[in-house]
């Protein structure tokens, strides 16, 4: 049923990976960095290489600014909700970091509609980990928007109405809850809403965002990484 096929989509997509550590600098003077990037499909990549990856993108910008991230760790996996999200923590107990970004809530909108209370308190719970992970500092997390997917192939034949209405509650919530909390936040909604009349930003799912979409949020979250990891 197509309501869950996004469920599907490649289930065992890989799970708290690390990057190559080539990006470790031979420079003494350079203090290596860490980054634990908490998500879904969007923050693991469906659709394109380990390289093409946002987070991994965000690393090469940062290391053309002298800024090296030696340890970019994955929780993240094709299909997750929040709860998903939450369990995979809860079980993989992952060390503090010098960064940690957040980006859920797709799946949560996919599977049970317009659930704002249940989303509300689940993105909370997993904002003030973000925060712990983060070393306790509010300052060292970042928290992404939700894509809009209602304007891809996939959705075509579905209520892209809907999905719209319901996608724009869960990002208002994300949004005032990390701002609440003195979190950064990065809203990328609009870029993926370009999709639209640009087949080049998806990747051949007809889904997932392409290298050159995640590209862009590179560009965009580099520089507040940049702010937190100097």
């Amino acid at each position: 049923m197509l309501r869950w096929s996004i469920v599907l989509w490649v289930l065992l997509a890989a799970c708290r990976a690390k990057e190559p550590a080539a990006l470790v600098s031979t420079n003494p003077a350079v203090t290596a960095k860490s980054w634990l990037a908490l998500g879904d499909s969007y923050t693991i990549g469906q659709g394109v290489t380990a390289t093409e990856r946002f987070p991994a993108q965000t690393v090469a910008l940062l290391q053309q600014k002298g800024i090296v991230v030696s340890a970019l760790t994955y929780i993240a996996t094709t299909g997750w909700t929040s709860s998903n999200l939450q369990t995979a923590i809860n079980t993989q107990n992952p060390a503090a970091h010098d960064v940690v970004s957040l980006l859920i809530g797709v799946n949560d909108q996919y599977q049970l509609g317009a659930d704002t209370t249940g989303y509300r308190q689940r993105f909370t719970q997993l904002l003030e980990k973000s925060i712990v992970l983060a070393r306790g500092r509010a300052q060292q997390v970042v928290v992404l928007s939700i894509p809009d997917y209602s304007v891809t192939p996939f959705a075509s034949g579905s209520d892209t109405a809907r999905i719209r209405k319901e996608l724009d509650l869960y990002n208002s919530i994300n949004r005032s809850v990390t701002l609440a909390y003195g979190v950064a936040y990065l809203d990328i909604t609009a870029s993926t809403k370009e999709a639209r009349t640009n087949p080049a930003l998806l990747a051949p799912d007809g889904l997932h965002p392409s290298a050159q979409e995640y590209q862009k949020w590179a560009q965009r979250l580099a520089p507040v990484l940049e702010g937190m990891l100097k």
